[in-house]
This record gives structure tokens, C-alpha cells and sequence, in this order.
């Protein structure tokens, strides 16, 4: 199968796709790409925009997830950034509902596009799975997982929520990037899709299609 994995960062959604299917992974920043080609040498890394390389060529694959930018969508950065003074407000990055509208009206294939959920209604009704919304042309079945960035710590004061450090994310993720020279690692794992949340879809999608209300 033809795999076009878009925005591909250093590839936690395909950690446990196997290496049966021809896979090429597009990313633009080129220190991400390299990693990305360490971890996974057997798929094609493309360094290129990938929403235009979507549209250039979306017909040759049979499977295509995308992940397009989410900082402008996310409930951390309008609650915490913007509502907490750090931040300017921000258009939306509407790539994310243009890429679900193409591919719902022009792709033949079995499509997943991936986002935070964010901090409005969404426009397009999606799939929740733990701390992400998903919209795809095929069923994704419920799937329970527990957070990726967050670890339950009992204190003397009971138990609360603290961030896992950047060991531990790799440790969940299944990735070691001490031998690579990139900047905020803990934030390059924390915007990886969790390993078995990614192996979960792409096994459903040969489930019946499912209404996307547009």
C-alpha cells in the first residue's frame, strides 16, 4: 500500500505501521527530516509544504494522514497564552479544514487528518481519542488512552497531575533522540501522535465509511 504521511514530524503516528507499506513522510523542517529518516529509514522523507505537495500529488497513494499545524487551534495557547497575556490573538490556521475538505471531495482513497482539539465548536464534526480530534472518510471505533503528557503523582496531599520529562515521553514513544542535535525536544515528542493511537486508525480503515457533517 501507498502511504503519504504529511507533516510527518519525527513519526510517532507510523512507529507501528511496520515497514510492509511504501511509505513517504513529508516534512519541511530539515532537522526533523533528518531524525525522522534515522528512525525510519525505510520510507521516503520529503522535504517539502505539505499541504501543496497534498495537492500535487494526492493521487498517488491509497492511505494518506495528515497532521496539519496546531498551535493556532489549541486550547493551551488561547487559554493559557492568550487569555494569560503571553500571547497575540491569531487567525486559525484554516489549512486544517481545507485538507479535510479536499480530501473528503477529490481523494478515492482511505484518508485521516489529525488536530488538537481545539478551543472552539468545531466545524466539522471529528473523532475525539484522548487529547486529539480526528476526521477521516472511514469508522475510527473508540479507543481509550492515557495522557502522553501528563503522569498521576500521589503527594501528601493527594494525588495530582505533573508533566513527564523528556525521558519518559521517549520511554512511552518508543524513541531515543540523545544522539540528535535538535532544539526543544520535549516538545517535538509532545506533538507526536501516541504510537498505539496511530496503529488503532490506520487498522479501521477498512471499516464502513462514516458521515462527516459539512
Amino acid at each position: 500500500m501507498r502511504i503519504l504521511n504529511l507533516y510527518a514530524g519525527i513519526g510517532g503516528n507510523r512507529a507501528l505501521w511496520g515497514d510492509e507499506h511504501e511509505i513517504t513522510a513529508v516534512e519541511n523542517v530539515p532537522h526533523i527530516a533528518e531524525v525522522y529518516r534515522k528512525l525510519w529509514p525505510n520510507d521516503t522523507v520529503v522535504e517539502a509544504n505539505a499541504h501543496q505537495y497534498l495537492l500535487d500529488h494526492y493521487k498517488e497513494f491509497d492511505f494518506i494522514w495528515s497532521s496539519p499545524p496546531c498551535q493556532t487551534h489549541s486550547r493551551a495557547r488561547y487559554g493559557l497564552g492568550f487569555h494569560g497575556g503571553k500571547v497575540e490573538g491569531v487567525y486559525p490556521d484554516m489549512r486544517l479544514y481545507q485538507e479535510i475538505l479536499f480530501l473528503k471531495h477529490h481523494f478515492d482513497g482511505r484518508w485521516v487528518v489529525e488536530n488538537v482539539q481545539a478551543y472552539y465548536k468545531p466545524l466539522i464534526h471529528p473523532r475525539p481519542i484522548g487529547r486529539h480530534w480526528y476526521w477521516s472518510n472511514f469508522h475510527i471505533s473508540k479507543l481509550k488512552v492515557p495522557s502522553l503528557n501528563l503522569v498521576a503523582s500521589t503527594t501528601t496531599s493527594g494525588k495530582r497531575l505533573i508533566r513527564k520529562t523528556t525521558e519518559e515521553l521517549q520511554e512511552k514513544l518508543g524513541v531515543d533522540l540523545s544522539p540528535y542535535d535538535v532544539a526543544n525536544k520535549r516538545l517535538l515528542l509532545r506533538n507526536c501522535v501516541e504510537p498505539e493511537v496511530g496503529l488503532h486508525i490506520f487498522n479501521c480503515r477498512d471499516n464502513l465509511k462514516q458521515e462527516i457533517l459539512l
